[in-house]
């Protein structure tokens, strides 16, 4: 068999090359079948792939046509037809109805209500509304960002039942919920910066005139810490249990002599002392990061005796002694009749801070009561209720004296925990300076 399969190919080859009129020798006969076989079979597989890669075009087209179809008579459809899901919107007339008669409120009620000034509020939205406005569905008109910042400013003011709050404003709980953690965070994210900065450049400038004027010389703002009270926590309760025996986070700021907050850290356990949420805070890296140790551009820093003075923070004798952050002489010792007037100096213009916090817990009391809000959200909700306060104060919305808690306390008002004297200083550079001031307070305060 395998003779006549020769003969057979030699016969076809003979055939091909006498088709083709080519003068080939016989002996490459076989090669040329090969070569037009191997060709054929080329040319049928790209074909069949050609065909397949059509079929899949094809395919495709009508998919796509198809889905086009579907989109466009849904479409079509939500035009023309509505759609009745009573389960999406409940009738709340009594929220509706009171929400109505905010609006028409005159200054002085709707400052009562909401404690911001009408213009105020109308400045808040115009700064936030962006962020807080919701694309209206098919199935329900999105609340709008007025009223999410008044049932937010509601709940910072009062810290009242989120139940309570969704009867007057006709909502129901949940949303209530969501609104004060979505306008919370809108303020944080697009106003702290904005509003809540340490002073520079003619800020700075203003700002130690303004502590001079309180009988303390090359003082950008006080520092001082207060806390605020919370639910206890499902973990490590009993790290936010502080002296006075109740739960609470840790708020840190820096006031300015204008009682604006220009520095702001919230969030650690009521158990730390201050020297330990100081020391964790940016502020203190910022500081201790520079090669020269201040806080403030050097260069604003004065000679008294041979001693630089840099522009610096006072704090209580809770905080650590650091040439960017004076405190006054421990009561402890015998203090000479410099030093006892250094202190009174200090702790006169130092009392910018307690002023700052009685006004910000008396606009705003959700700062004063044990709120059922998640403790990982506190720190927000502190850092908003703060930056308010600046807005407010840089809009001239004076504090009304009825928020005052310290002349009018409620009856289940916390107790603030004592002062611990922080007694880790030694003898360094940041004493050298304030020996400095104190011995040459009134030369300094004519420089």
């Amino acid at each position: 068999m395998e003779p006549n399969t020769e003969d057979n190919s030699s016969l076809t080859a003979a055939l091909l090359c006498s088709i083709l009129s080519l003068n080939v020798p016989p002996v490459f006969g076989n090669q040329m079948l090969e070569l037009y076989q191997l060709q054929t079979a080329l040319l049928r597989r790209r074909r069949v792939r050609e065909m397949m890669e059509r079929d899949r075009r094809r395919r495709q087209y009508l998919r796509r046509r198809r889905a086009f179809l579907l989109s466009s008579i849904a479409a079509i459809l939500s035009l023309i037809t509505s759609t009745n899901r009573p389960i999406w919107v409940r009738n709340r007339s009594p929220g509706e109805n009171f929400w109505s008669t905010a609006e028409s409120f005159n200054d002085e009620g709707w400052k009562a209500q909401f404690r911001v000034s009408r213009a105020t509020f109308d400045y808040l939205v115009e700064l936030i509304g962006p962020a807080i406005k919701r694309r209206r569905t098919n199935y329900r008109v999105p609340i709008e960002p007025r009223r999410r910042l008044a049932i937010t400013l509601w709940w910072f003011g009062r810290a009242g039942e989120y139940r309570s709050i969704a009867d007057m404003f006709g909502v129901g709980i949940a949303t209530v919920c969501m609104i004060v953690r979505q306008v919370t965070s809108a303020i944080v994210d697009r106003l702290y910066h904005r509003f809540v900065s340490l002073p520079s450049g003619q800020r700075l400038d203003d700002t130690m005139s303004g502590f001079q004027h309180r009988c303390y010389p090359q003082c950008a703002g006080a520092i001082g810490g207060t806390h605020i009270p919370i639910t206890a926590p499902r973990d490590n309760p009993e790290h936010y249990i502080n002296k006075r025996g109740w739960h609470s986070v840790i708020l840190q700021a820096v006031v300015d002599h204008n009682i604006c907050f220009t520095d702001v850290y919230a969030g650690w356990p009521g158990s730390t002392c201050s020297a330990t949420v100081l020391s964790s805070s940016d502020l203190y890296l910022k500081a201790e990061d520079r090669p020269d140790g201040y806080l403030f551009p050097r260069e604003m820093s004065i000679m008294s005796d041979g001693v630089e003075i840099p522009v610096h923070l006072i704090g209580d004798t809770s905080f650590p002694l650091k040439p960017w952050l004076m405190k006054g002489y421990s009561q402890e010792h015998q203090l000479s009749l410099e030093q006892r007037r250094f202190t009174y100096s200090l702790t006169s213009a130092h009392s910018v801070v307690g002023e700052a916090f009685a006004q910000l817990k008396g606009r705003w009391r959700c700062l004063q009561k044990k709120s059922d809000i998640n403790i990982l959200m506190m720190p927000r909700v502190i850092a908003a209720c703060c930056v308010l306060h600046n807005i407010c104060e840089y809009q001239d919305d004076r504090f009304l004296p009825e928020w005052n808690t310290e002349t009018a306390p409620p009856a289940n008002h916390l107790i603030q925990p004592d002062t611990e004297t922080y007694d880790g200083d030694a003898y360094c550079t940041a004493e050298v300076i304030r020996d400095a001031i104190t011995y040459n307070l009134l030369t300094i305060l004519d420089y």
